[in-house]
């Protein structure tokens, strides 16, 4: 194996791995700034009252785009699976 395919390999699992996670995150993200907003407009300084909300849009979110998820994860085992043959003689 060469320098430039295990690079290449290394960048396609990091870009595969924030595709995926990106949607989570961001939901989480959204989720705590509008309790975050919302504790600060009442002045409700509670640390546990955003983990429910959060857990909530995160597996709402985890629903919806599991399909997509799914497809993004198959095709990229798929394409290293064809490629072995390529790792293996390099």
């Amino acid at each position: 194996m060469t320098v430039d395919l295990v690079a290449a390999l290394g960048r396609d699992a990091l870009t595969t791995c924030l595709m995926v996670a990106a949607p989570l995150l961001g939901a989480g993200l959204v989720v705590g700034l509008v309790i975050g907003v919302i504790q600060a407009i009442t002045s409700v300084q509670e640390q546990t009252l955003s983990f429910i909300p959060k857990v909530l849009g995160v597996m709402l979110v985890f629903l919806l785009v599991m399909p997509w998820m799914i497809r993004v994860l198959t095709s990229y085992t798929a394409q290293l699976f064809l490629q072995l043959a390529r790792f293996a003689g390099s």
